[in-house]
């Protein structure tokens, strides 16, 4: 079965939608413009909601035609931008300078619209559905926030539900695995306190910079000589900061800060401990001392088998099989829906959006000045939904 016809009818609008939001990005925890848009769409279509959840969220409900079932669903679009500059050129492009969605939230807000209103419309199902719109998914633990607020208390679910739109994948298909999906994503800083001095006598001082060198190369050894080679785990130095300027002089400190991605919760342990104790021994050997600040910022994004076996019979009714794949490889990139699929069983999709051209802005990857969502595959996503209420809450016929 394709797209939903009434919702495939609904695109232009859930295009408008979108433009709108992609014309007014705002970032963590700001996300005002979109949720006065969300309420503005919910009262007029008569859906309940709750406002001011975790700052800017909302999470709406819809009842079936029935609920006997007793079963309940809870569908999640995040909303937040970029604090990026947009080079689209787009006519729709930001207003907002220095803020972009260049990651598609527009395009994941204004989907789950198209699919509350559908649904809102043909109640086609027994249970409850929870449209959860959430803010501060880059970077603000918006999900953790949402669930701290008493998210799944207020509004229980059997299962959660997610999608992303992927530029690497072509428009038309769909796809998802069993277990991890995405990798979670920690931050550290590590601040070396040496003693400065004239760098014509170094022997007077605790160099920083050759301290720093050491560690930058001794940490790659944690994914080599301590995660098991089956694991994958990515360590990255990205910023080192030291010096005065001058030539001849030899800093007190530098600083370095970076990223460790892990697909399992006992190998980010392992990498928090053994950072720690190889910038002290380092340090320690050099006469100097390491200062670790390592942060749990997103959890790994872990699928369930019973939630993606629910999300693949949604999928192949709105795309097909033949264009559903359930082997997709595991990428590094964070999304903080895993703090959800750490409470309760689920899914997250990757929705294609890709094009045959290589500079069409749908083809750019995410995080890009020059991305853009592609609105044609917003009935996919919207349909997406609405099958997964159907098919896990049947009406009896």
């Amino acid at each position: 079965m394709p797209v939903i016809n009434s919702i495939a009818e609904l695109k232009d609008e859930m295009a408008q939608w979108r433009h709108d939001l992609h014309r007014n990005p705002q970032t963590c925890y700001e996300e005002e413009f979109a949720a006065g848009l969300i309420a503005k769409k919910l009262t007029e279509w008569g859906i309940p909601f709750k406002d001011r959840i975790a700052e800017t969220g909302i999470v709406a409900t819809i009842k079936g035609q029935k609920t006997d079932s007793g079963k309940a669903l809870a569908f999640r679009a995040d909303m937040d931008a970029l604090n990026m500059q947009e080079k689209t050129g787009l006519p729709y492009a930001s207003v907002n300078d220095g803020k972009m969605h260049a990651c598609g939230h527009d395009g994941h807000t204004a989907t789950l619209l198209g699919a509350a209103k559908h649904l809102n419309e043909t109640r086609n199902f027994d249970g409850t559905i929870h449209l959860v719109f959430q803010p501060a998914e880059e970077g603000g633990n918006g999900a953790h926030k949402m669930i701290t607020e008493g998210l799944f208390r207020d509004f229980p679910c059997d299962y959660i539900f997610g999608l992303h739109n992927y530029p690497e994948v072509s428009a038309g298909k769909i796809a998802m695995r069993i277990g991890a999906i995405m990798a979670s994503v920690d931050e550290f800083e590590i601040k070396i306190e040496g003693k400065g001095g004239h760098a014509a006598w170094p022997h007077d001082t605790i160099d920083p910079i050759v301290i720093a060198a050491q560690i930058v190369t001794a940490l790659q050894t944690i994914v080599s000589r301590n995660v098991d080679p089956i694991d994958t785990m990515v360590l990255s130095i990205t910023n080192l900061n030291t010096g005065t300027g001058a030539f001849n002089v030899l800093p007190d400190t530098a600083i370095m800060t970076g990223t460790v991605r892990t697909f399992k919760n006992e190998t980010r342990e392992i990498a928090k401990k053994r950072i720690t104790e190889i910038c002290s021994s380092i340090a320690s050997g050099f006469g100097a001392q390491a200062h670790v600040d390592y942060q749990y910022t997103t959890d790994p994004t872990i699928n369930t088998a019973d939630g993606v076996e629910i999300a693949v019979a949604a999928a192949s009714q709105v795309v097909g099989v033949e264009n559903v794949d359930t082997d997709c490889p595991p990428v590094m990139g964070g999304e903080d829906f895993g703090a959800f699929l750490m409470e309760k069983p689920g899914a997250f999709i990757f929705v294609g959006q890709g094009t045959d051209d290589g500079d069409c802005h749908h083809s750019q990857g995410l995080h890009s000045p020059h991305y853009d969502f592609n609105d044609e595959i917003l009935p996919i996503g919207a349909s997406w939904f609405s099958k997964l209420a159907e098919h896990y809450m049947p009406l009896e016929k």
